[in-house]
């Protein structure tokens, strides 16, 4: 039997590399980008490469404190345009007043909005009393290559200047 990851399937998704080797580590996107770049103005074939950002973290910045105005404010606004969006949806069906339809929806909305939002934030208790915004990025960045043309990929790196192909880093 053989692994569904196995032989040709390799080959045919565009995110896996054939026994993949690494060729450099750097710690930002640019650098890692910069050298597939030098490798592609070197007539390397670059379909064989892969950039893989590595030691994933996440970051979380705090935007403010929520408050239940604010989280009423939210709700009433998200309402608004939920409302809008279906009132929209009503309108091209119906033979009523366009605008009433969208006003009423809106109306209907904005006040689904305030009361989903501060059930919401009743329920939290007072364990996230802050707003943020979070983001996964990457502490480092592979290039990877594959095993027959690895050889080549680090014969050329090593003229680009200032380049440390260490895949030990």
């Amino acid at each position: 039997m053989s692994s569904p990851g196995a032989g040709g399937a390799a080959a045919s998704s565009p995110l896996k590399l054939e026994y993949p080797q690494s060729l450099a580590v750097y710690d930002d996107y640019a650098a890692a980008q910069k050298t597939v770049d030098f490798l592609a103005d070197q007539k390397f074939p670059v379909e064989h490469c892969m950039i893989v950002g590595t030691d994933l973290k996440r970051i979380e910045r705090i935007t403010g404190r929520l408050t239940t105005g604010r989280v009423a404010l939210g709700g009433l606004l998200s309402g608004i345009w939920l409302g809008i969006f279906v009132g929209l949806i009503f309108a091209l069906f119906t033979e009523e007043s366009f605008l009433g339809i969208l006003v009423s929806c809106a109306l209907i909305g904005a006040l689904f909005g305030v009361i989903w939002a501060l059930l919401g934030y009743a329920m939290a208790r007072g364990q996230r009393d802050f707003s943020s915004v979070t983001q996964v990025v990457a502490t480092k960045y592979e290039v990877l290559v594959e095993h027959k043309v690895a050889a080549q990929a680090r014969e050329l790196l090593a003229q680009l200047p200032g380049a440390t192909p260490d895949p030990f880093a």
